[in-house]
């Protein structure tokens, strides 16, 4: 979609990764209010951005590391349609999460909580690697040739 044939292009960039944090926080906040929203009595950002939230010795806890993992599977397919290059998935996935953790510190301090460390390296690990295969299997497709051919 945004890909196109000059090889630097600093707004063609900074416009996927602000594509990509908008539609991460969007699936983050639609999968939270469906997850955590029933749960407690009224939703704030405390849920996106404080790090105690996350945490497993709750079930509301649990329900927010679900929305983080799921949003991460959910941002894989962003990476498709947005980066559509596999070597680029890793650095558009880690910029994802270096934003939200400068958000994050921001908030709430410095994330002291060993469970916000291991739920965002491993959702940002799953974002990267799955943006990556999926970006692979549609970069090795066939490209269709029949409709080009003239019928002699």
């Amino acid at each position: 979609m945004f890909y196109g044939a000059v090889a630097w292009d600093p707004w063609l960039i900074v416009a996927q990764i602000v594509c990509l944090q908008c539609l991460y926080y969007i699936t983050l906040g639609s999968l939270m209010s469906i997850l955590v929203g029933p749960r407690v009595s009224r939703m704030s950002l405390a849920y996106f951005f404080d790090f105690a939230t996350v945490t497993a010795s709750t079930v509301t806890g649990w329900c927010i590391i679900a929305s983080f993992f799921l949003s991460s599977i959910v941002g894989a397919g962003f990476l498709v349609y947005l980066v559509e290059r596999a070597k680029k998935c890793l650095d558009f996935s880690a910029t994802v999460y270096i934003i939200h953790l400068f958000i994050c510190f921001v908030y709430g301090g410095w994330p002291s909580s060993i469970t916000w460390w291991v739920v965002n390296i491993s959702c940002l690990a799953v974002m990267a690697l799955l943006g990556e295969y999926l970006c692979m299997r549609r970069e090795l497709r066939e490209i269709p040739i029949g409709r080009f051919r003239s019928n002699v």
